[in-house]
């Protein structure tokens, strides 16, 4: 994987790069199956897992062209943009992707979007199920403390 830049460690992100990175529900979904996880998973692994919460079914359920469509627009424009402002490493030669230190700029309005995807879903199955009540249940938190 290539290192990062110093500029791209260092860089603070501002409200219209992190309103911009967030805007995208696919690179939202790129984020959430990103969360959590130890090391670099390969892109293919990502374009199922998002492919699936797009359509509300299992990953190895999603059909071929609907998994296409995601890794291919995941590899020509969200991945890269995501990398471009530091939050994601990319490594193209292994085609694999890893979260990096300015997801942690992110991670807090990430978990306010959160609140606008379909409760229904298979996408907030997987939610939930992370790391016990995972980001839902951090979230429902934050709002009783505000409450009270």
């Amino acid at each position: 994987m290539e290192a990062l830049t110093s500029s791209q460690e260092d860089q603070e992100l501002s409200a219209d790069t992190i309103l911009e990175l967030l805007a995208n529900r696919r690179r939202r979904y790129l984020l959430y199956a990103l969360r959590g996880q130890d090391g670099p998973i390969e892109l293919s692994t990502l374009a199922e897992q998002v492919a699936g919460w797009e359509h509300d079914v299992p990953p190895d359920e999603v059909a071929k062209n609907e998994y296409k469509s995601v890794y291919v627009s995941s590899v020509q424009c969200h991945v890269p943009k995501l990398a471009d402002a530091g939050v994601v490493d990319h490594d193209e030669d292994n085609h694999t992707v890893v979260l990096s230190e300015n997801f942690t700029q992110l991670e807090p309005y990430l978990r306010v979007v959160v609140k606008d995807e379909p409760e229904n879903s298979t996408l907030h199955a997987a939610l939930t199920q992370e790391s016990g009540d995972g980001l839902l249940g951090q979230i429902r938190e934050n709002v009783a403390r505000l409450k009270h």
